[in-house]
């Protein structure tokens, strides 16, 4: 998608927009109405549901009115449209984010929650590897996008989904309920006096400095792999990469979880934070794509230690019955990953130096993977000194 907006509007800025409106919108929803419901009425399935069926249907609308404007031979309209429809799509779809982390802290407990995240997250990656290689197979140079291909097979895989999570739902919700009536409010107070909350926001302060530090260069390295004075990447060798990535993403969601519940959540946290200030480093000496591949794999490593064992370590932090909105403010936080680091930090920072400094693409990209590494540094300095020292005193 990152590629095909770049081709309809021509500037590294305008499509970070894509996450960044997305981003804002789902942090919206999240905040402002579906966390709250979440702990109102404790309907995390129901959400999940609700959010996948109006995702569906929303896809297919984004697509014909962008169609519809490719036809006018309106390009950069047409790229506008998805940025802003799929920004709407995700006001709505983003209530299955809290749906699913509320009911992933519910049926967890401390000893068993790194190992049931990451075995999901492992799922998650091998589906993220197979769609990665389809959608390599299928962008033809983005005709996957301009004719729907692409769309009318995320519009079916979410119906499929949204079936399946309905039929289970209806046993799983009853059971949850069964279980939220047998609670006392003893329980509830104790989860409650639990929670430190200074902890949980130097957590949340220094993750959005690593979430920007590491996403702001998304963008600008897909990009990067296709320039012609660099690696002149194929469509199959990005998905090379790209599936790389998530390679190094599934092994780590499997080891690090049980790791994790073994050794401590910080020490697991810090190791993915040393892989993720280290690895992009490395993006502008290789010279072939099994290189790039290679360390372009051990940073979906280091992302994926942070989102498994991060995600873990909120959920151990957060109190029950407040599951639903603070879960939200986390997974905003995790948004940032989407775009806005893009949009805030390397975009602009990519397209000043090759239209003001007169640099070229090549030497403006790899400066950026250099200021995603300092951004980084910054944020690990910032949890090692606030997060893991404030753990280790408490323990």
């Amino acid at each position: 998608m990152i590629n095909y907006l770049f081709n309809l509007m021509h500037t590294v800025t305008y499509t970070a927009l894509l996450g960044t409106l997305d981003m804002v919108a789902s942090a919206l929803g999240q905040n402002l109405l579906w966390g709250r419901l979440s702990d109102r009425y404790k309907i995390r399935t129901k959400l999940i549901v609700a959010g996948e069926s109006i995702a569906a249907v929303t896809y297919l609308i984004v697509f014909l009115i962008h169609k519809s404007l490719l036809n006018l031979q309106a390009d950069f309209s047409a790229g506008v449209s998805l940025i802003v429809g799929l920004s709407i799509l995700e006001f709505f779809w983003s209530m299955s984010d809290v749906g699913w982390a509320a009911l992933l802290a519910d049926v967890t407990t401390g000893r068993t929650r790194g190992s049931i995240v990451g075995a999901l997250n492992f799922i998650a990656s091998m589906g993220r590897m197979i769609g990665i290689t389809f959608a390599g197979i299928l962008y033809q140079g983005g005709e996957g996008f301009r004719q729907g291909t692409l769309f009318y097979i995320v519009i079916t895989m979410l119906m499929t989904s949204t079936l399946l999570m309905w039929v289970t739902s209806r046993s799983t919700e009853k059971s949850y309920e069964k279980t939220e009536r047998t609670q006392t409010e003893d329980t509830v107070e104790k989860s409650t006096a639990k929670y430190d909350s200074k902890t949980y926001m130097w957590f949340l302060a220094s993750l959005i400095i690593i979430v920007i530090g590491a996403a702001c260069i998304s963008q600008v390295f897909l990009l990067f792999i296709k320039l012609p004075e660099g690696l002149n990447a194929s469509d199959p060798e990005e998905s090379l990469i790209l599936t790389a990535w998530t390679l190094g993403g599934m092994l780590a969601s499997l080891s690090c979880g049980p790791l994790a519940d073994r050794i401590g959540r910080v020490k697991v946290i810090t190791i993915g934070l040393v892989l993720a200030v280290l690895t992009p480093l490395f993006y502008g000496l290789v010279i072939n794509v099994p290189a790039l591949a290679l360390f372009y794999g051990l940073n979906g490593v280091s992302f994926w230690i942070i989102q498994t064992v991060g995600f873990t370590f909120a959920g151990d932090i957060i109190p029950q019955d407040r599951r639903g909105r603070l879960f939200s403010v986390y997974n905003a936080v995790m948004a940032l990953s989407w775009g806005p680091a893009g949009l805030l930090v390397g975009g602009p920072l990519a397209d000043f130096q090759t239209e003001a400094l007169g640099f070229t693409p090549q030497t403006s990209y790899v400066n950026t993977f250099y200021a995603s590494s300092i951004v980084l540094a910054l944020g690990t300095i910032l949890f090692i000194t606030k997060v893991a020292r404030r753990k280790t005193k408490t323990a």
